[in-house]
């Protein structure tokens, strides 16, 4: 039964309270052929010469590639940097009396309700606990649905933290996990949020800022057990950012380092950098902070999107009220403080953007019709002006690949803390993806579909591990729907959703806002656990 029990996004900011990538077959066939031209025709040689010694193609068979083992990189604790030197790793001062680093996470069974072993620790390995045991046998499914059930994680995290899962059987587990930041006082007031990566060797993050009042740091993770060596290349409005410490920077395994970005370049409204590693891969959020004068603006965590492509899909985008924003964002210190979309273009063309913006009831017209060319190597901010509240989706489309993210704004005002959060952009949904939420707070689910028709399904589960019913919403292309999360006065907390999608391509975002302050981020959902797979292996020569 398809139930529709999708809620209008909050007109203003909650108060407190990548396409599906394919994973395909790699392959090839080593052949030559050998033409004989001479008088009226052009003969094959294959027709009358005997095939050459040493020389063979061999039949393209599917070799098993072997599941293994899924890792989380989480978030550490928002901090401030004291006496930072130009590229070097800050001395860390308290962020707040009332800092409060929370991990939620959860780890899926398969369809026999076998889960996986898998525990949570630290980044260097210490303060391992146990999440499920390993099985000790696996029974075949049984008939009828699947008998899925989950473990859970909800505990506070004062360090970075690494959730690890082993595969079952020939599949790779299936998990999620969110680290969250939040303060009610001090200069990092706000909410922050970010899923927990699967380490990577080649990544964008968008939304950094370094001018007066902005701090950007990168905090770069290494959970494997290799040296990882990370080159950064660093974009900005005018274009590459040549800068001596962005090159060669060593993360030995089972540690981090933070970099202060203003170190690398100094005074950049819109600055993206490009994460690449050779040897262990990494993960890495930028902690992107806000403060103008003795007011905070807000913290967030700053994640990976999909990468860069030529279409690009952010949803869970929050905008306010168009009066109040105009008459914030023309005041000193607050140009910022305005609903964006920032594109990054890191190829040698030029990108022609179509910007499309739709919510509940439809598509929303922008200014200048939503028609933008951004300059080859560099990165542009698109205010998204004169729309009336409500929550959004943005689909970004262009002739070249680009990456993109949308900034969103909890309680704009100018004399009080306010705070903000990026929406990367998006992966397509599939037929799986577990996704993590955490406990506190006004929690949502926003799910958009820039054209055609797409429904999706959504389980919830709760802390005790259970699974609940599925529901499903009928989602019209150029629509946004918001699904508000259960509270805990209404059952066992839910720390998480699996979510399918089937129709045309939808896309989906957790929005999180405090339940009193301004407080808001959000967590894209992340790519659906990886199957068994076959890779195509050629052997010629």
């Amino acid at each position: 039964m398809s139930k529709d029990n999708s809620t209008e996004a909050p007109k203003a900011a909650p108060k407190p309270g990548r396409k599906r990538q394919s994973r395909g077959i790699v392959g090839g066939v080593l052949s030559a052929a050998l033409l004989l031209a001479g008088g009226a025709g052009v003969v094959s040689a294959a027709s009358i010469l005997p095939p050459a010694a040493g020389s063979r193609t061999l039949q393209a068979g599917l070799t098993d590639v072997p599941a293994g083992r899924s890792t989380m990189v989480c978030p550490g604790p928002a901090v401030l940097p004291e006496g930072t030197a130009a590229g070097t790793d800050p001395q860390f001062s308290p962020v707040s009396r009332t800092a409060k680093n929370r991990l939620d996470a959860l780890v899926l069974s398969d369809a026999a309700g076998v889960l996986p072993a898998s525990r949570v620790a630290a980044l260097d390995g210490s303060g391992a606990r146990t999440v499920s045991e390993a099985p000790k046998e696996s029974p075949a499914p049984a008939p009828g649905p699947p008998a899925l059930k989950a473990a859970t994680v909800a505990q506070d995290a004062g360090r970075i933290t690494v959730l690890g899962a082993e595969p079952t059987g020939k599949q790779q587990a299936a998990l999620a996990a969110v680290g969250s930041y939040s303060a009610t006082d001090g200069d990092l007031r706000g909410l922050a949020a970010a899923q927990c990566q699967q380490p990577s060797n080649d990544f964008w993050l968008l939304g950094a800022d370094t001018t007066v009042g902005r701090t950007a740091l990168l905090n770069l993770s290494n959970a494997s057990g290799t040296p990882a060596t990370v080159n950064l290349e660093l974009l900005g409005a005018k274009g590459r950012i040549q800068s001596p410490g962005s090159r060669g920077l060593l993360v030995p395994p089972g540690s981090s380092r933070t970099i202060n970005l203003a170190g690398l370049a100094s005074d950049e409204e819109h600055l993206s950098v490009h994460v690449r590693s050779s040897g262990g891969p990494v993960a890495a959020t930028v902690q992107q902070s806000v403060l103008r004068g003795l007011v905070s603006g807000g913290v967030e965590h700053l994640a990976p999107g999909a990468a860069p492509a030529d279409s690009q899909v952010m949803t869970g985008v929050v905008i306010q009220d168009p009066k109040t924003i105009n008459a914030l964002s023309s005041r000193d210190g607050f140009a910022d403080a305005v609903p964006a979309v920032e594109v990054t273009v890191p190829g040698a063309a030029d990108a022609v953007l179509d910007i499309r913006l739709f919510g509940r009831n439809g598509q929303q017209a922008l200014a200048g019709g939503g028609a933008v060319t951004v300059k080859a190597g560099s990165v542009a901010e698109i205010p998204l002006n004169g729309v009336p509240a409500g929550t959004y989706t943005v689909s970004v489309t262009s002739d070249v690949p680009f990456a993109a993210a949308a900034r969103l704004l909890g309680s704009p005002r100018e004399s009080a803390p306010m705070d903000f959060a990026w929406s990367p952009a998006a992966v397509r949904l599939g037929s799986q993806h577990v996704v993590a939420v955490p406990r506190d707070g006004r929690r949502f689910l926003s799910f958009g579909v820039p054209d055609g028709r797409a429904t999706v399904n959504y389980t919830p589960v709760t802390v005790n591990g259970k699974l609940g019913k599925t529901e499903s919403v009928d989602i019209a292309g150029g629509t946004t729907t918001v699904i508000g999360v259960p509270d805990t006065a209404k059952g066992p907390a839910v720390i998480g959703y699996v979510v399918a999608a089937s129709g045309d391509p939808a896309y989906g975002a957790v929005l999180l806002g405090e339940q009193e302050g301004p407080g808001i981020s959000t967590v894209a959902v992340q790519q659906g656990a990886l199957g068994h797979e076959k890779v195509a292996v050629t052997l010629g020569y």
